[in-house]
């Protein structure tokens, strides 16, 4: 079977449309930060992760079958030798309408310009505490001046928007969500709040303790701003709200108390070349087995790609009350 390149499209079988892949490009991070993986973590073996190459050609597969955005996340992306190189060649693909990143920020100070000259149009910037001594227990290596140097250093820039991304956790740094936000509103950046995602065991603390829902978020905020429900998207599972007076917005994703499975336009390739199908289910398709089986047969690896729709779940099954069943940690799951 050949695959039409008239007006193609990925549709899985609950009829939603897939235009968004988010791609992990290096499960290695300078960073360890306690929601995302172990203090001591084991890297995967380099013949295990996909090449530069075999990303490329994946990437520029999906964009012939109909995805408009591409995300590529790590781990820390930018830590990945040959990254730049590799956002350079994605960004040239015409078809592509978006190329993101997702990024700690530890390396933006000199990246940044490099990065908006690469094609590289919006990025998020993990920032979960304004307190040094916080950042350090969270991310248990990281130094947030650097981050915060980072942070300038991609303002300056002048992508097309920068939002932070925020996981927050009950007694570690729940208090502050107002200076989070005051912060963006100070950069005329945007922030968005997420809660914690059970993926990977870890250690350094209970989920269900520390789990803090996006409602207590916007009762905590709207005792310092006004927030105005927004219809404004940006293809991913934020919801989106105004604040009043400024051009800042602030999302929410709530794959616990608002989940939002049912509008899910995005898939994700892993580091080690799985086509992950949800983020909270194991339903996937090893890529990396295809490619190098079948090398610069394009016609063979779309078939899988549309194949795989098929198997998308309509949903996951978080519960933080319970012990993590995927066991993968987020950090090799591609954001």
């Amino acid at each position: 079977m050949t695959i039409s390149n008239q007006s193609p499209q990925l549709i899985d079988r609950f009829g939603r449309r897939v235009d968004y892949l988010r791609v992990s490009i290096t499960d290695r991070c300078d960073f360890r930060c306690v929601y995302c993986m172990s203090e001591k973590m084991i890297f995967l073996p380099r013949d295990q992760v996909l090449s530069l190459e075999e990303l490329y050609t994946i990437t520029k597969a999906f964009a012939e079958l109909g995805v408009k955005k591409i995300r590529i996340t790590g781990g820390e992306p930018l830590v990945r030798r040959g990254a730049l190189e590799l956002l350079e060649n994605i960004g040239k693909i015409e078809s592509l309408n978006e190329l993101v990143l997702t990024t700690n920020g530890s390396q933006l100070e000199h990246m940044a310009v490099p990065l908006k000259n690469a094609g590289v149009k919006r990025i998020n910037i993990s920032l979960d505490t304004l307190d040094v001594d916080k950042f350090k227990a969270i991310t248990r290596t990281g130094d947030l001046r650097q981050v915060l140097r980072g942070i300038g250093a991609a303002n300056a820039a002048g992508f097309e928007r920068i939002k932070l991304n925020a996981v927050i956790l009950k007694d570690k740094n729940h208090q502050e969500v107002v200076d989070l936000v005051q912060f963006a509103v100070d950069k005329g950046i945007d922030i968005s709040f997420i809660e914690e995602m059970p993926l990977g065991m870890v250690s350094q603390h209970d989920r269900s303790a520390s789990y803090y829902s996006s409602d207590c978020i916007k009762a905590d905020l709207a005792t310092q701003f006004s927030l105005l429900a927004s219809t404004e998207k940006t293809g991913g599972p934020s919801v989106y709200y105004k604040v009043q007076g400024t051009n800042t917005r602030v999302g929410f994703i709530s794959p616990h108390s608002a989940n939002f499975c049912s509008t899910c336009n995005r898939v994700r390739l892993t580091v080690e070349g799985r086509l992950l199908l949800c983020l909270g289910n194991e339903h996937s398709v090893d890529l990396k087995q295809i490619i190098r089986a079948n090398p610069g047969d394009m016609d063979i690896l779309k078939q899988t790609i549309v194949a795989a729709m098929l198997i998308k779940p309509e949903k996951h099954e978080f519960n933080i009350h319970e012990q993590a069943v995927i066991l993968r940690h987020m950090s090799v799951t591609g954001g």
